[in-house]
């Protein structure tokens, strides 16, 4: 099990806000949570609810302005990375934090071969010469499944599919043997079968590397596969968070009931069709004072009308360590004649 007295990241209180000419968007907001090492977090929510500004913020990877970080801190060990330089920065990512990004074909450069491109930060990170980063190069292509890896780093991105292409994505985030991998829906865009050999060898590298893995994604399948923790986000919040077990026998949160609601079953009689969530994710463009999901819920009632729910505990276990929720309802249930739509 993993070191719960040792966090390998901590985040408390982050808030991010986007400056727009329409005024400011409330993209993150006092978001706290914590990666135990050799954890799998899972990250789940529809487009828009936060996920992927809420990990780009912890490494500065969003574009300033127009982001601005408000608050927080970003405990990586005994670094806070929120309050380092950008150099500081730039030697985190790749060496302690990688990243595997959502689209491989737009986030490889087209114009260097991919020997260059898992090469780069093994000079820069590690202090390799030439040589010594291209027999690590063949290393991790081997690592990741592509075969004749030494002839394939002469290839361009274009020369590979799209698989083997978000392959060497996993090995240029591996490259340096971060402490913590954060995977952005790596798996997207794959076709099913591809997908199923991307998280079997996530699962592998795992157990081989050691290493604490967020992964990103809207496909409560794929969550139910690999991670050991879930964190439920809308409205750039952190609505329900519990071991995967849990969270998918007794789920709290109404936004969290209604996700797994929408997911196909393969087994029994089909009788109804698939439920969906009606309406659309908010647009953040003030601090929240209210629920943010009030007004796409069945449970909603006067108070979260008037005041924004703090995730509460429960089970006896210290907030963050097993099931809490932030959801007035759950912390105080109403009868069906008081609640409204």
């Amino acid at each position: 099990m993993p070191d719960r007295a040792a966090p390998v990241l901590d985040v408390k209180g982050l808030k991010t806000v986007f400056r727009t000419r329409g005024g400011e968007i409330h993209a993150v907001n006092d978001v706290s949570f914590h990666l135990e090492r050799g954890e799998l977090l899972g990250v789940v929510g529809e487009s828009g609810s936060g996920k992927s500004v809420t990990m780009m913020s912890l490494i500065g990877l969003l574009p300033s302005p127009p982001a601005e970080i408000r608050s927080g801190s970003v405990m990586l060990g005994d670094l806070d990375l929120l309050k380092i330089t950008p150099e500081q920065l730039r030697n985190v990512r790749g060496d302690k934090v990688g990243f595997i990004f959502q689209d491989p074909m737009t986030s490889l450069n087209p114009v260097f071969n991919i020997g260059f491109q898992i090469a780069e930060p093994l000079r820069r990170h590690m202090g390799m010469n030439k040589a010594q980063a291209k027999a690590r190069a063949v290393e991790l292509l081997e690592l990741v499944g592509i075969p004749d890896a030494a002839k394939r780093l002469g290839d361009y991105p274009h020369q590979f599919s799209g698989g083997m292409r978000q392959r060497v994505m996993i090995a240029i985030a591996l490259a340096c043997d971060p402490d913590v991998l954060i995977a952005d829906e790596p798996t997207t865009a794959l076709d099913v079968t591809i997908q199923a050999q991307i998280l079997e060898l996530v699962k592998e590298l795992r157990v081989k590397l050691g290493m604490a893995i967020i992964w990103i994604t809207h496909d409560l399948g794929v969550i139910a596969a690999i991670a050991d923790r879930v964190m439920v986000m809308y409205g750039g919040q952190i609505v329900e968070q519990a071991p995967v077990k849990d969270l998918f026998a007794n789920p709290q949160h109404p936004y969290t009931r209604a996700l797994l609601k929408t997911i196909p079953s393969l087994t029994g009689v089909r009788e109804k069709r698939l439920q969906v969530i009606e309406g659309q994710p908010p647009i953040m463009t003030t601090a929240p004072s209210a629920c943010a999901f009030r007004a796409r819920c069945t449970h909603a009632f006067d108070r979260c009308e008037v005041e924004n729910p703090k995730r509460h505990g429960i089970d006896r276990l210290p907030l963050g360590q097993g099931h809490d929720v932030a959801c007035h309802w759950v912390a105080a249930p109403v009868s069906a004649e008081t609640a409204h739509v």
